[in-house]
């Protein structure tokens, strides 16, 4: 009985083995890729789909351009030819023998060739198409090269004499404004259908004109930008510019509203990044502080809500919030009268970073503040607190 088992046993294998051979098969391709200048097209993606069970077998072209796929069945096979560098996925149909070598090539300059020849129209448009392309990165990167200078600019006017900062701050507006000319062209160069590309250069263009101090044409950009693609960042340089603009003409009332809808956008841009709600408040904060102190305080305080650990934004909401103490007699002496949360921004600006770059003026500013309050208790968060 179990001889009987064992050669029942084998003979099922061996079936097994046979039903496997019969299922793969003893096709082969033997096959060669030509690109579209003629040559040999090395490292080339090549699926080949099983025309009835939809696998594929992938390989990839020697230096040759060549490639090889075994054991394949007679059958009409799709074969794909793919390179993510060009963008490309070319699929065609191919009939394999079984037990047979069979010849496949593909030749992309045949291709490009034979299409001119029955569609002069297409390659007509492609060659437009290619053609404005080339032309719109060349402008896009003449661009980028030119915001690189003015950064460098900028670098140098923080450390040079202050005879020199006047030539150097033309410099870097005039590299600014060439950056500015550059995205112009280069946007006009964007396919329609190419929604980031027009979004990126949009956002690029509107960051030059901010840096050629021309506020409302960068509001203008960056708007653009985030119609056609909302990020946190263009909602940053959107909110950011609307207050440069409507600081730079001294009318209250504008001021107000242009605030309000800058605050607005922070919110957009916070609910999409949080660390870009914080960049998009306290850039706010900022403007505010040159402008008016206690327009300051609340875009900042959102600012320190998104990112606490950001110390200068500590240092500034203390600034802010100390512009708007009230002074009391009391005898020979003043006593500060603190707004709310005052020496906690100071407190914070430490405790965040102790050796950086604020906290010495955070400490001064807190304890210059603790003698001017003469010991006085000072609401925090809500709560009592001694100064």
């Amino acid at each position: 009985m179990r001889r009987l088992i064992s050669v029942c046993g084998a003979f099922a294998l061996v079936l097994a083995f046979a039903a496997v051979a019969a299922a793969q098969g003893t096709g082969r391709i033997n096959g060669q890729v030509i690109d579209k200048e003629g040559k040999p097209w090395e490292g080339v993606t090549v699926d080949i789909k099983n025309p009835d069970t939809g696998t594929s077998n992938t390989t990839k072209t020697d230096k040759n351009g060549k490639f090889t796929q075994l054991g394949l069945r007679s059958g009409i096979y799709t074969i794909t030819i793919i390179s993510e560098k060009d963008n490309l996925s070319y699929p065609q149909k191919f009939q394999v023998q079984d037990g047979q070598e069979n010849e496949f090539k593909i030749d992309f300059k045949k291709l490009l060739e034979e299409t001119a020849v029955a569609h002069p129209e297409d390659v007509k448009k492609k060659e437009e198409a290619e053609n404005k392309f080339k032309m719109m990165k060349t402008h896009f990167d003449a661009g980028v090269t030119a915001m690189n200078d003015a950064n460098e600019t900028g670098k140098q006017i923080k450390t040079a004499a202050a005879d020199q900062k006047s030539a150097l701050q033309q410099k870097r507006v005039t590299s600014c404004e060439t950056a500015a000319n550059e995205f112009k062209q280069a946007e006009q160069g964007v396919g329609e259908k190419d929604v980031k590309n027009h979004a990126m250069i949009w956002g690029n263009l509107g960051g030059a004109y901010e840096c050629a101090n021309k506020y409302d044409d960068a509001a203008t950009a960056f708007q653009n930008a985030v119609n056609l693609a909302p990020q946190g960042n263009y909602y940053v340089g959107l909110s950011t510019n609307l207050v440069k603009a409507a600081a730079a003409q001294n009318d209250p009332n504008v001021t107000k509203s242009k605030v309000a809808e800058a605050s607005a956008d922070c919110d957009k841009a916070t609910a999409l990044d949080p660390a870009s709600g914080g960049s998009c408040w306290k850039n706010v904060g900022i403007v505010m502080s040159n402008k008016n102190p206690a327009e300051a305080i609340a875009p900042l305080q959102k600012a320190a809500e998104a990112t606490p650990k950001d110390t200068q934004v500590w240092y500034l909401l203390g600034n802010a919030l100390t512009n708007g103490a009230e002074f009391k007699q009391e005898g020979d002496k003043q006593v500060a009268i603190l707004k709310p949360g005052t020496l906690e921004a100071y407190q914070k600006c430490i405790d965040t970073e102790p050796n950086g770059p604020y906290a010495k003026q955070c400490k001064e500013s807190l304890d210059g503040l603790k003698e001017l309050t003469g010991g006085q208790a000072t609401t925090i968060g809500g709560k009592k607190k001694k100064s």
